[in-house]
């Protein structure tokens, strides 16, 4: 069974200075607070993961990073949307 994970990050840290949260715990909303007034920002959307050591894994791996990549090499919507990017860049002359 997989459990919600999310990420928060100490700003400018290049993602170094982290931690996390379940997100099935029932104190989970008053943990978030507290770091969110702590400074810390929400890193990326939530990662799914058996346990809290494969979560960080999966994060200290980018994992996010790549999925929005297999997204915009996959899907319709995202490839169209790099299309029309592109050829704007070209007709604009920012290429």
């Amino acid at each position: 069974m997989s459990n919600k994970y999310q990420f928060f990050c100490v700003p400018n840290t290049d993602r170094k200075g982290f931690t996390y949260l379940n997100m099935s715990s029932s104190s989970f909303i008053e943990e978030k607070k507290a770091l969110l007034q702590q400074g810390f920002e929400v890193e990326d959307d939530v990662i799914y993961a058996e346990n809290a050591e494969d979560a960080v894994n999966k994060f200290r791996s980018d994992y996010v990073y790549h999925l929005a990549e297999y997204n915009a090499s996959t899907n319709v919507f995202y490839t169209l949307l790099h299309a029309f990017q592109w050829l704007k860049g070209k007709l604009t002359g920012k290429s």
